[in-house]
């Protein structure tokens, strides 16, 4: 294992992760691969309609406007450790919303695991301290 996923996996395989949380599209490419690594189940997080069985959803707002995201409504359950994987970190909606959907099925997010944080922009005070860990800080 080299790379990216090696990097991810030397910072959570000691956590006991139940679940990666992909967000769409790009989280999936990062997420799956870790989510072997781990042992882990893969859960998608995607745009509206995409998913084919019950969904829950959330609305959150972007820098450019709003957005929603859905995740099956028994992908996750009480008590499983999450880790939630994205290519960005900007300013923090994508990942805020996500949180918020392991959240509100019972999941704890231990952490959110990202290629590229744009420090700048403060997105992680929107994790309300849930670690994230980059392999890339602006």
């Amino acid at each position: 294992m080299k790379g990216i996923n090696a990097h991810f996996y030397s910072v959570y395989m000691e956590q006991n992760v139940d679940v990666i949380v992909g967000v769409e599209s790009r989280g999936f490419i990062f997420g799956v691969p870790l989510a072997l690594e781990l042992s882990a189940a893969f859960v998608p997080v995607r745009k509206p309609g995409k998913l084919p069985a019950d969904v829950i959803r959330t609305e959150y707002t972007l820098e450019y406007g709003s957005g929603a995201l859905e995740v099956h409504a028994d992908a996750i359950m009480p008590g499983q450790r999450v880790v939630i994987v994205d290519d960005l970190l900007a300013t923090g909606g994508t990942l805020a919303a996500s949180k918020k959907l392991v959240e509100s099925l019972g999941g704890e997010v231990v952490g959110c695991a990202v290629v590229i944080n744009l420090t700048f922009l403060n997105g992680a005070e929107k994790l309300d301290g849930v670690p994230v860990e980059s392999l890339v800080n602006y």
